[in-house]
């Protein structure tokens, strides 16, 4: 067994935030000296290295404790994931790391920014969350979802693509145009009234997942045409940021 003050030496995190994970029931001490100090064991470290895991792929401490309280959890999938969300976010600093030596030995285009995207790790770590399906707002999903009919759900995918289909319709203004940003707040709405609730905070991760080049922006683009998915993330960024 180890003390709150061995445990901080030895994995770096504060002995208030361990005392804090114990409070929420993040991380309780499974037991305690007689003078009331708490004392960890092996099974409580590993349920730390899975509590800072989670925290890597940024989700929030509520989430992380729903998500390791569930007995369903796969601590083998997540350490799984956890490997290459690393591994994309050294892909992502060596290329920073090249850059910034090309800069250095003036070998690179003044408008190379090309190491400075995150797109393909920004989805990454939205479909890992999107996975967990822990949240709240998926949990409010899939209970409103299992009440739908087909149709019902047809009809609401359609509603959602008609919305992106008016965003290819302002593509080629700015994206912080009075239409765009009401347009967006019209989308936040529309997935709140059929989906889930759609906090700013939600909104914003999904906009990141709209533009992240992947298989949300090839949707959107097939349905709305090309450049539509990277307008209404940029519009929800400023939506969001304005809030």
């Amino acid at each position: 067994m180890m003390t709150v003050n061995q445990i901080s030496k030895l994995t770096g995190v504060s002995v208030r935030t361990l005392q804090y994970y114990d409070k929420i029931g993040l991380l309780p001490a499974p037991s305690h000296t007689q003078a009331g100090y708490r004392l960890y064991d092996s099974e409580a470290l590993e349920r730390l290295q899975e509590i800072l895991l989670f925290k890597e792929l940024e989700f929030s401490l509520k989430d992380i404790i729903a998500i390791v309280n569930d007995p369903k959890h796969d601590k083998e999938k997540a350490i799984t994931q956890q490997i290459e969300l690393l591994e994309l976010k050294k892909e992502q600093l060596e290329k920073l790391i090249g850059l910034a030596k090309k800069i250095r030995n003036k070998e690179t285009e003044p408008m190379d920014f090309t190491a400075f995207d995150t797109n393909k790790l920004d989805e990454y770590t939205a479909q890992a969350k999107a996975y967990w399906g822990n949240t709240a707002e998926y949990k409010e999903f899939e209970q409103r979802d299992i009440k739908k009919t087909d149709e019902q759900r047809k009809n609401a995918a359609d509603g959602l693509m008609d919305i992106f289909a008016k965003f290819g319709l302002l593509k080629e203004t700015t994206p912080d145009s009075a239409e765009a940003q009401s347009l967006v707040k019209t989308l936040q709405d529309y997935i709140s009234a059929n989906y889930y609730q759609c906090s700013d905070e939600v909104l914003s991760g999904l906009g990141k997942l709209y533009g992240s080049g992947g298989e949300f922006t090839q949707n959107i683009d097939s349905k709305a045409g090309e450049g539509t998915a990277a307008f209404t993330s940029k519009a929800i960024e400023l939506y969001c940021l304005r809030k």
